[in-house]
């Protein structure tokens, strides 16, 4: 299986530097629904994932 690129995508980049951007936001609101991210996600240590969810105000 290919690996994941979230940890090194653009447009998590553009969220991180500036959230209210429209890329940023459509990164954002990506993340809920997006196979990828929440493979991604689950393939993180727990206090990564932790890290992660605080950041980007993720809930389950």
């Amino acid at each position: 299986m290919a690996q994941s690129n979230c940890s090194t995508c653009r447009f998590r980049k553009k969220y991180d530097d500036n959230p209210a951007s429209l890329l940023g936001r459509l990164w954002r609101w990506h993340t809920n629904w997006c196979p990828g991210w929440k493979k991604y996600m689950q393939s993180l240590p727990e206090n990564e994932r932790k890290i992660l969810k605080e950041k980007y105000k993720i809930t389950d």
